[in-house]
C-alpha cells in the first residue's frame, strides 16, 4: 500500500492520502540533477546580481556564482560530491551557457539559472530568523 509512483516530469510520490487520480499522495519531491542540484544558494542581493550578469552576458553570473561555493555558499550536492566537485559542475554549467548562447539556447538557460538562483536566495531568506 506504501508504495512510490513516478511521473513524467521526473518527480515521485509516495503513496498513503487519496489525490485526484484515485491513487494515493504523501508527498512530492522535485528530482534535480546534478547540474540543478549544484546551484548555490546565495544572498538574495547577490543572487540578483548573478541573475542581471546572466540576462546581458549568458554564463557570467553562473561563473560568478561558483566561487560563491568555493566561500561557503551551500547546495544540495556539497554532502554527496564535496565543494570541489560541485565548483566544477558550475563552471561546467557557465561553459555550457557560454558556448550555446550562440544559437540562443545558452542564453535562456543562463537567465532560468539565474531565476533559480534568487528563488533559492529568497527561500533562503524566508527561513532564516532575522535579527531586528
Amino acid at each position: 500500500m506504501w508504495g512510490v509512483t513516478g511521473d513524467s516530469l521526473g518527480a515521485k510520490a509516495l503513496s498513503g492520502v487519496p489525490s485526484a487520480g484515485g491513487g494515493v499522495v504523501v508527498e512530492v519531491r522535485e528530482k534535480k540533477g546534478p547540474l540543478r542540484a549544484a546551484i548555490p544558494t546565495m544572498p538574495f542581493l547577490l543572487a540578483v546580481v548573478c541573475l542581471f550578469l546572466n540576462t546581458f552576458i549568458p554564463g557570467l553570473g553562473t561563473f560568478v556564482s561558483a566561487f560563491t561555493v568555493l566561500c561557503g555558499a551551500r547546495c544540495d550536492l556539497i554532502s554527496e560530491r564535496g565543494v570541489c566537485c560541485v565548483f566544477w559542475l558550475n563552471v561546467a554549467a557557465a561553459l555550457i551557457q557560454i558556448l550555446t548562447a550562440v544559437i540562443m539556447v545558452g542564453w535562456i538557460m543562463s537567465i532560468f539559472w539565474g531565476m533559480d538562483m534568487v528563488i533559492l536566495a529568497s527561500c533562503r531568506d524566508q527561513s532564516v530568523p532575522q535579527h531586528v
